[in-house]
């Protein structure tokens, strides 16, 4: 090998080590903007709750759906009002405020705060068209006002969870920030299952 072939060998090498330096710093300050530290916000439409791995499940534009961790200090905020994670509906347009995961849990991301920009149905999370309105009645056992829901000891001697819809009225509103336990409750309302249900309106 000549001395002129070795050089260019040599300066070969440096360019391509230059440009690998380059091209891993440029992605590194990618990443570096998505999951570094902060905060970011992203857009999507829910596609379900899981309340026991504690995650909710957003489709992007894009079409992938990703797990989303929540705990019980994530808010969920429409219209001003603020209510429980366990309100949200499949087919909620919401904008989330990402962290990197630190709550122990399943998921890649992590939420302390979710906007609904849009509810799925115009009766709100759990609107008329997801099941038959039902009345209930029962003395209130406990009241979250944070999370808008509370729970009534019904006839049949379950524990049932009442959570407030998106779109309640101002005198709902009002009783139910007047409710506390012990009171003796009667109101219309549409079950998501034994233990769950959405109010419609006190009566």
């Amino acid at each position: 090998m000549t001395r002129i072939q070795y050089a260019a060998r040599i300066g070969a090498a440096a360019l391509l080590v230059s440009a690998s330096t380059a091209c891993s710093s440029a992605l590194g300050n990618v990443f570096g903007n998505v999951l570094g530290g902060g905060s970011q916000d992203m857009s999507g439409t829910v596609q379900g709750v899981d309340t026991r791995s504690q995650q909710i499940f957003m489709q992007q534009s894009n079409g992938q759906t990703i797990g989303i961790g929540y705990d019980s200090r994530t808010q969920v905020v429409y219209q001003n009002q603020t209510y429980s994670v366990n309100s949200l509906e499949r087919g909620d347009q919401i904008t989330v405020r990402l962290n990197n995961a630190n709550n122990g849990s399943n998921s890649s991301y992590y939420t302390d705060y979710i906007r609904v920009d849009q509810s799925a149905t115009s009766g709100g999370v759990g609107g008329t068209s997801s099941g038959s309105i039902q009345t209930i009645q029962g003395n209130v056992q406990q009241v979250n006002y944070s999370q808008g829901w509370f729970t009534v000891r019904a006839s049949n001697n379950y524990i049932v969870t009442v959570s407030l819809p998106y779109n309640a009225n101002r005198n709902d509103v009002n009783r139910f920030n007047n409710l506390r336990n012990g009171d003796y409750v009667r109101a219309y309302v549409v079950y998501y299952n034994n233990q769950r249900a959405e109010l419609r309106n006190f009566y």
